[in-house]
This record gives C-alpha cells, structure tokens and sequence, in this order.
C-alpha cells in the first residue's frame, strides 16, 4: 500500500509505516500547490494528512478514487466531509487524547498572559521602552477565584479546567452537547446554558469541535453580553469568533482581554489591529507543538494506517459509524 505524508512529522512514525511494510512518499518540499497536492494523492491509497490547508469533500473524494483511507495528524477533523467520506467507506483517524495536555497548557498559558498583560510588557522590554515605575500603567487582573467557563469540556477542556482549579481555586461552568458528569464529579463544574455561559464566565475558554454552524458563534451581540472583566481565549478553532467584533469589543471595553492560538485566516495577517493591543496574546497554533504531543501524534496516525493495511478496524477513528453494518 502506498501511503502520502504530505508533511515531515517526526521519524517514529515514518519508521513505523515502512517496518510495516508499506511504501511511504514525502514530497521534498512541503509547501504544495492544491495542484500538486492532488496529483500525489491520486497516485497513492492513503493519506497521513498533516495540517488543514486542503479539504476532503466530494470534489476531493470524486478526483482521487484510489484513497481507501486518511489518517489526519490532529484531533479536529471540520476539514473531512465525514458523511462523503462514510458514503464511500473511507475510514478517517485522528490523534485523540495525546495532545490535550500540551493544548490544555497553552490555553492555561494564554490565560495568565492576557491576565497579566505579559505578551506587551515583554515587548516594551525588547523595544527598550522599560520606563519608570508607574503604579497604574498596563495593570493586570488576578484570576484567584473567578469563574472559568469552557464552551467544550471534552478532553482538553478537562485538563483546562482541572489546572485552573488547581492554580487558582477557579469555580467551573460548561456547556456542552451533553453533561460531563466525570467533571461535575471531580471537578465540581456546574452545567449551563450557552447564555449563561457567556453572561457568568471572568475566562470564557474554548475547546469544542468547529462545525461550519458554529463560523462566528463569537460576534458582537454575544460578546456583549459577557462581562467586562471577560478573558476570552480559544485554541480550539478560529473560525468560532469574528475577529472584527473581537476587535471592537475589546477597545470598546465590553470584554477585557483575548488570547487566541487559532485565527482566522491562519496565518494571521501581520497587519491585524488585534496584534496592537495590549490586552491581547495570539500564538501562531501551537497548542500540540511539544516534543511528546507530537510523536504521540505520529505514532497514533501510523497506528491508524497500518491497521487498516492489515484489515482491521483503525483504532482511532473519527467516523466510527463506518465500520457499521449499514454504512
């Protein structure tokens, strides 16, 4: 079986695929046009897909009939049509649970920066512009005892939400599609509706899966509605906020601060009016990039592919109604 690994992801998973026996093709430069990434994929019968530039919908699925399965280097998969990819018997994996930890910490991490305004403090310290003491200049805000909210309290919404108690006694909110009674248990969270959600929550914390219904959940009418004291942070999907009305939001002093990993567009145009304010921290979607995320990631991914080589199930698979009867 020939595999496509459209970008270098670290060796343990290449050397797994190829102790395997498979016939793994990496292109020498990994910035493809659509056009050539196509071509490659029509020439091979799996994917390991890495990052999310490039859609799998009818149109991919109608151009390249020898793909039998993708294994995606994330846990998000909004860019799969996954009732396309069940229609054909395409199996789709993913990497859950590997990279909640190191995604949880860079929410936690952006968190405590837009809190203590640390991403503009460290850059008048680079520009030589340190001053004098001003007892009122730039002042941050605590984040002992304040209400947490996570829209999500998945997986990493679990792990955000249990390092915020730990650290600062934060009291928890959540909305889901379902209760999280594990959370509730452990955490002592308390479920709410989205409007109390965003009415209730000092740290609006994102962690839920994108779906195209969900593009601007986070506007101007909802952002009004959140406390001016409101952090509101997402390393989820950037598609969830309109990053016009974040704008106008945050200078408008409805909500107080944001820290984001994921923008849209991503790349984030260097020009952005957020990339000027000092209550705002944005990461350029770091939130798995570790050394241990990462290979967990590659060994999880090949695990996928070498299992449906096999014929057996692939053990982390995003569309799991697939191997059912009537699928």
């Amino acid at each position: 079986m020939k595999v496509f690994v459209n970008r270098r992801i670290p060796e343990t998973g290449i050397h797994m695929l190829k102790e395997a026996g498979l016939e793994v093709f990496i292109p020498e430069h990994e910035n493809l046009s659509h056009e050539e990434w196509l071509i490659y994929c029509q020439n091979h019968d799996a994917i390991l897909s890495v990052g999310g530039e490039f859609r799998y919908d009818k149109d991919f699925f109608d151009q390249c009939p020898s793909i039998k399965t993708i294994a995606l280097y994330s846990v998000g998969f909004d860019h799969v049509d996954i009732e396309e990819a069940n229609r054909r018997h395409i199996p789709v994996g993913n990497t859950p649970d590997v990279l909640s930890k190191a995604t949880s910490d860079v929410a936690f991490l952006l968190m405590q920066s837009v809190a203590r305004r640390a991403s503009y403090n460290f850059q008048k310290v680079k520009d030589g512009n340190w001053g004098d003491f001003d007892p009122m200049h730039a002042l941050g805000q605590e984040l002992y005892g304040k209400t947490l909210g996570i829209l999500g309290l998945g997986r990493i919404g679990f792990e955000m939400a249990k390092k915020s108690l730990a650290a600062f006694d934060m009291n928890i909110i959540y909305h889901n599609r379902h209760q999280n009674e594990e959370a509730e248990k452990e955490l002592k969270a308390t479920y709410v509706s989205f409007e109390e959600l965003i009415e209730q929550s000092d740290v609006l914390s994102i962690h839920a899966n994108f779906t195209p219904d969900q593009k601007d959940l986070f506007n101007g009418p909802v952002f009004e509605k959140m406390k001016d004291n409101a952090i509101f942070i997402n390393t989820a999907r950037g598609g969830f906020q309109n990053e016009k009305d974040l704008y106008e939001a945050l200078i408008s002093k409805k909500i107080w601060g944001a820290g984001l990993d994921v923008t849209h567009p991503e790349p984030m145009s260097k020009e952005s009016p957020l990339l000027e304010l000092s209550n705002v921290c944005v990461l350029p979607h770091i939130g798995s990039a570790t050394m241990e995320a990462r290979t967990g990631m590659a060994k999880m991914a090949a695990e996928n592919i070498i299992a449906f080589s096999k014929g057996d199930k692939i053990p982390y698979c995003a569309n799991p109604e697939v191997y059912s009867e009537n699928s």
